[in-house]
Order: C-alpha cells, then structure tokens, then sequence
C-alpha cells in the first residue's frame, strides 16, 4: 500500500515533533557553533549525498545569512571543491576525501559538523579522526542509533528516526535552529 501525502506529512511531523527530546542537545551544538566562531575559527561541514547537500546549505546559511543581515561567519562544507574530491579520490581513495581536506586547512578550535544517517560513513569517521588529532572539536549529526560516529564525537544529535528521508528533514530543521540561536545571540 502507498502511503498518502498525508500520511507522509503526519509521519514527518510526529518525527520532528521528537525533537523536544534533544532540545538540549540542539541548544549545546549552537554554543559550540557560538564559541567556535566567537574566537575567530570556522565551522566545516561534511556529509555524503543528501547530507553533503544539507552540509552545503547549512554553511551557506552561516556565512551569508539566515534571518538577519549581518556579517558573514566563517563556515565551510568539505564537499563542495569537485577538484579536491576527485583528485584526494583517486590518489588517496574516497574515504580521505574529507579528512585530507580537514589536515589543509583545519585548525585547533574550528568546529567539524558531520552529518551521516547512518553515523558510520567511512570518509565522515576518518574526518573525525583527524579533528581529533588537530584539536578541532567535533558535532555529529546522525539518525536514532549509537553508530562509530557517536562515539568519536564531542557532542551527537540523534535524530529521532532510523529511516533517512526522516533523519534528512531533522537535521535540516536543527539545522536552521542553530542558525537562528546562533545569529540572535551574536547579533542581538
């Protein structure tokens, strides 16, 4: 049986309304994004497919803007230089392709934003890795189960869905949360 457009918009709804149980955890990940930028470093996004696509968006929202004018905050998603790709692909495999990037042009105090549905993308888990050992912190953004990610990172937000469509339109949504929080605290 096909599922009716609204039964697709109450599912989706019911899901995101599970978010109140992570509010906590959204308010932590815009401290972090906060400070990180406060202290004059950047936040670097990553993911694969739709999560590079999200990765891409929530940058732009940072350094060109969300709600307010206001000055652009440094932000970055890894998945955007076609060339870096596809030569640190093809020399080094796919599973550096983020964690080579992050060794150039990472720094101690930048803040690594993974987003993965599934939390155990080999070439997000490898960023993470190196961030570890440049002392950049760490975000993961994944769906609802413990995964190799949730474990490496500083802070995890859990989805609260394990189909990806689902966990998708959750982190988009924390996403733009975090945007929100983070421009009215910083330009009041």
């Amino acid at each position: 049986m096909t599922m009716t457009i609204t039964e697709y918009i109450d599912k989706t709804s019911a899901t995101i309304l599970q978010m109140h149980d992570i509010a906590q955890d959204i308010s932590d990940f815009a401290y972090m994004v906060r400070c990180t930028l406060q202290t004059g470093n950047k936040v670097i996004f990553c993911g694969n497919g739709g999560s590079a696509a999200d990765s891409q968006h929530l940058s732009a929202e940072l350094m060109g803007r969300f709600l307010k004018d206001r000055k652009p905050l440094a932000s970055i998603a890894l998945t955007v230089d076609t060339s870096a790709l596809t030569a640190i692909g093809n020399d080094y495999g796919f599973d550096q392709v983020f964690s080579r990037q992050l060794d150039g042009i990472g720094r101690p105090g930048d803040l690594l934003v993974g987003l993965s549905t599934s939390g155990n993308s080999v070439n997000v888990v490898n960023a993470f890795i190196a961030a570890r050992l440049l002392n950049i912190g760490t975000v993961a953004m994944t769906g609802e189960k413990d995964s190799i990610l949730s474990n490496l990172a500083d802070l995890t937000i859990h989805a609260p869905s394990s189909e990806t469509n689902h966990i998708q339109e959750c982190h988009i949504t924390i996403g733009h949360l975090v945007c929100k929080i983070v421009e009215e605290k910083m330009f009041p």
